[in-house]
């Protein structure tokens, strides 16, 4: 794969990128290092096959890739994860994360897996977070966390914490850009304007854009209702989708159709060759997709009603998750499971 089409691969369907510049100057000398994090809070829903999609982008186009579960991150969030259960949901995200990379043909042996507190603990680490609490005043932190941890009226010390550490994370994994979501974009910008303070080079930085909730708004493992988990069972996940805001015609705010644009359509590089709505003869017959925009606008002129619309997609997601489901049949990690969240 040449230059210009590995940029192009990882720079697709991305909400935002901050030093876009710098990728072609790396992917000149060499492959870009990109990290992924994520904290074992709430239980990870479908929205997460967005990051998923987009790092089997990264490694089609030779990016080292690292995940990390930010097991630490999780306990400063707001204690969204008590100490004493989160070796059990860090387990359990190690195992959801990689059966979804699997489900969607990614060789995770590419992948290099990394937990916070193998080196968030270390000596040098912990004198950075030092350095930046001391040049770092409440409303810095407050303002670039304000998306991503927490909000309650009276914060506690490590949700402040937590923008510090993100940042730091970039630096100590050794890679040339941090991707996340853009709700993450605060923490991104704190890290750009901090991390030199202290003598560190701020890093290139890869956004998603967000899923819209099944009801609005953005897709939340806090709100049931917004979301399908991945474990949900076809029954509930056919509920869940039939009961979705998808008004005909109208594509804003619309969950349904997010997920074909940002999950369902950019894994036709990896599992499919095209989309298929089956519906009756007497409403038209079958329909077929190659691209999201064909279905948009066969959607927004009304061809496309959204019932078909929201069956094809609950099939396609139902089978997606099949072979995650029947990975927690076994004992070990239904007990995994009941510690994590019971």
């Amino acid at each position: 794969m040449d230059l210009q089409n590995k940029f192009n691969l990882i720079v697709r369907n991305l909400g935002e990128i901050v030093g876009e510049d710098k990728i072609k100057d790396i992917l000149k000398k060499r492959n870009l290092k990109v990290y992924w994090g994520t904290a074992p809070t709430g239980k990870p829903h479908i929205a997460y096959f967005l990051p998923i999609v987009k790092i089997a982008d990264l490694l089609k186009s030779d990016c080292e890739v690292i995940i990390l579960f930010a097991n630490i991150h999780a306990y400063l969030d707001n204690m969204k994860s008590s100490w004493d259960i989160l070796d059990y949901r860090t387990q359990y995200y190690e195992i959801i994360i990689k059966e979804m990379l699997k489900s969607i043909g990614v060789n995770i042996k590419k992948l290099k897996f990394v937990m916070g507190s193998d080196f968030q603990l270390k000596k040098e680490y912990t004198l950075d977070v030092y350095k930046l609490s001391a040049i770092s005043n409440l409303n810095d932190c407050t303002r670039a966390g304000a998306e991503v941890v927490k909000q309650v009226k009276s914060p506690k010390l490590s949700g402040l914490l937590y923008p510090i550490l993100q940042s730091l994370d970039e630096i100590y994994l050794g890679v040339d850009a941090q991707f996340g979501g853009i709700d993450q974009r605060k923490i991104f910008m704190y890290a750009r304007e901090f991390l030199p303070k202290i003598k560190h080079s701020s890093q290139i930085h890869l956004m998603n854009p967000m899923i819209a909730g099944l009801t609005g708004n953005k897709m939340s493992s806090s709100d049931n209702n917004s979301k399908i988990d991945i474990l949900d069972s076809p029954d509930l996940i056919k509920k869940k989708f039939n009961k979705a805001n998808c008004v005909e015609g109208d594509k804003n705010n619309n969950a349904i159709l997010d997920l074909t644009k940002y999950i369902i359509f950019p894994l036709l590089d990896y599992k499919l060759t095209s989309f298929k709505i089956e519906r009756p003869e007497k409403f038209g017959g079958n329909l077929e997709f190659n691209c999201y925009e064909d279905l948009e606008c066969s959607f927004v002129s009304k061809e496309l009603h959204p019932s078909d619309l929201k069956q094809a997609v609950s099939n396609f997601f139902i089978e997606l998750t099949n072979p995650i489901r029947d990975c927690f049949n076994n004992s070990k990690n239904k007990l995994i499971l009941k510690k994590a969240y019971e």
